[in-house]
């Protein structure tokens, strides 16, 4: 767990720009950091791939991962995004069954912050305002994506 004030100092601003948690005061934010964990990846390593459950949100502390859907019979391998340093993806795995939408691949060695889906959801039980709160931005955010 995250206890490094070094690191919570880095996750701050990042957590207010996660669409999430963007609305949750900060006294909730350093509440998720606490079940957060830093995490080490070599580069080339796969850190997930398309059609893999989705089980935690990912923050690049240090480094950069590409975003991609592999290659197939009929395709080539195509390139969605690279996120670099402050960046996250996954988020949605947090409130969602759906499975991974794109494979994830870290492009240098790399230092990720990670939140799992059975931290965040034991976060959720111990915590009403928190659980609400979360429960009103997926509502919003599925609004928007039907628009």
């Amino acid at each position: 767990m995250i206890s490094n004030n070094a690191d919570i100092e880095v996750l701050l601003p990042i957590l207010k720009k996660i669409p999430l948690f963007s609305g949750l005061e900060e006294d909730l934010h350093r509440e998720i950091i606490q079940r957060i964990v830093l995490m080490y990846y070599p580069a080339d390593y796969t850190i997930f791939n398309e059609g893999d459950e989705g089980d935690a949100l990912y923050i690049v502390k240090k480094g950069s991962v590409k975003v991609f859907h592999p290659e197939s019979a009929d395709t080539e391998e195509e390139k969605v995004a690279e996120i670099n340093e402050g960046g996250f993806f996954g988020e949605m795995a947090l409130v969602s069954d759906v499975p991974r939408n794109a494979s994830v691949k870290a492009l240098t060695d790399l230092e990720v912050f990670i939140l799992s889906k059975d931290d965040f959801k034991n976060l959720l039980d111990s915590n009403k305002v928190l659980a609400e709160q979360i429960s009103a931005t997926v509502v919003d955010r599925i609004k928007d994506n039907d628009k």
